[in-house]
């Protein structure tokens, strides 16, 4: 037998079977409402927290991360000899891909409100990101102002690090130090509907909703009870049963139940919980499955997808930008972060492909620039800017030795 047990609150009550769920329940589980304690581990069975938070991490785990190298105040170079470009671009760790490491990292963020790294520098320079379990972290901070950090150890040991030794992301924060978690917030929100799926599972599983009521003319007695139970028990065991009709004898007949109101309230509350989970991490519920009201911001899905990139995925990136050249680059570097935002439409061809016609036209990028986004040669002569189509093409406007033509046509 596993050891069981019971939290009651507002008349509501969870049983849990296991010491894992024992342990997380009673270290950073919150009791909702709904009587359950939910815990980030236990919210990510909850479908619309699953794939809120797959979906935001994905953007940030598909993203190139450019490690770039200011020259001058007009001119950047990719850093591709220094470590770090390595490390966000070939391998952050001995075990992780650059986008296992960001994915893992921005799902701790989501769901806990922060996501520690520890730093292992040599000669200065960072060679490695080891990732630390929110969960087994304790930031601090000092008299001075500088934050420390108490990790404690698969084997129960406990190690300090000083701020200069861990990359720190922080989400929504109230006190500058530590980022709240979703969780703690939306936990009666996520406590409802892992409410709702308990229920549906047992109304499934004990067949409580009956959706045929058997009527017989007289009394039954209780062999008679007893028989029809076990035939009705039998019949809905499936196997060879499945899909056969119901024999039913003594006068016996069948009236079909229409949806109660207490199942249709029940379909329509995890509808808004779907919604309002949604709301809680920042992502259009169209884009969990939801499209009931895919017309109800702006007019219509692309709106949405493009107020996601605008509102939730830039967030995201501007965190990741502005920790990485807090933590991990000095101050007196010319070296910083970017994503290449760009990639956001490598997926679709013909927005890409518009973007290039429009760069080249105006004279944004070369030939041989935009063949090195799409991962292809240069060609010679590729190298030329075109002037603008409004303006004559000479050097005293700025333009180019001769005017704009056709790039098919060079």
């Amino acid at each position: 037998m596993q050891p069981q047990a019971a939290y009651q609150d507002k008349g509501g009550g969870v049983v849990i079977s296991t010491p894992q769920e024992l342990e997380a329940a009673m270290r950073g589980g919150s009791m909702t409402g709904a009587g359950l304690a939910v815990t980030p581990d236990r919210a990510m069975r909850v479908a619309a927290v699953y794939a809120c938070v797959r979906i935001r991490s994905g953007v940030v785990a598909n993203m190139p991360l450019h490690i770039k190298r200011r020259i001058d105040e007009r001119t950047r170079e990719d850093a591709s000899d220094d470590p770090l470009w390595k490390i966000f671009r070939r391998r952050p760790n001995r075990w992780q891909t650059p986008a296992q490491f960001k994915r893992m990292m921005q799902a701790h963020l989501l769901l806990r409100g922060n996501a520690y790294a520890m730093i292992v520098k040599s000669r200065q320079s960072v060679i490695e990101l080891i990732p630390m379990h929110p969960d087994r972290v304790k930031p601090r901070q000092n008299d001075d102002l500088s934050i420390s950090y108490t990790y404690t150890r698969k084997d129960g040991k406990q190690i300090t690090l000083a701020q200069s030794e861990v990359f720190h992301l922080v989400g929504l924060t109230l006190d500058g130090v530590v980022g709240v978690s979703v969780i703690t917030y939306a936990r009666e929100t996520i406590g409802l509907s892992m409410s709702m799926d308990n229920y549906g599972a047992s109304v499934f599983k004990n067949g409580a909703r009956p959706s045929v009521v058997l009527k017989h003319p007289n009394k039954l007695g209780p062999e008679g009870v007893e028989f029809l139970r076990a035939s009705l028990d039998n019949y809905r065991a499936g196997g060879e049963s499945e899909g056969k009709a119901l024999i039913l004898e003594e006068g016996m007949s069948t009236e079909q139940l229409s949806m109660t109101s207490e199942d249709a309230q029940w379909i329509e509350s995890r509808k808004f919980s779907r919604t309002d989970i949604s709301m809680f991490f920042g992502v259009p519920p169209h884009m969990i499955g939801d499209t009931e009201k895919s017309s109800s911001w702006g007019t219509g899905i692309e709106v949405q997808t493009q107020g996601f990139l605008t509102f939730s995925a830039e967030d995201d990136l501007t965190t990741w930008e502005e920790t990485i050249n807090r933590d991990l680059i000095p101050e007196e570097s010319n070296l910083y972060a970017k994503f290449n935002r760009a990639a956001l439409v490598r997926a679709d061809i013909k927005a890409r492909w518009e973007a290039h016609v429009k760069a080249l036209q105006w004279g944004v990028s070369s030939p041989n620039e935009i063949r090195a986004l799409e991962d292809m040669n240069p060609r010679e002569g590729g190298d030329v800017f075109y002037p603008p189509p409004n303006t004559a093409g000479g050097k005293s406007d700025g333009g180019g030795n001769e005017p704009a033509q056709d790039p098919e046509s060079r």
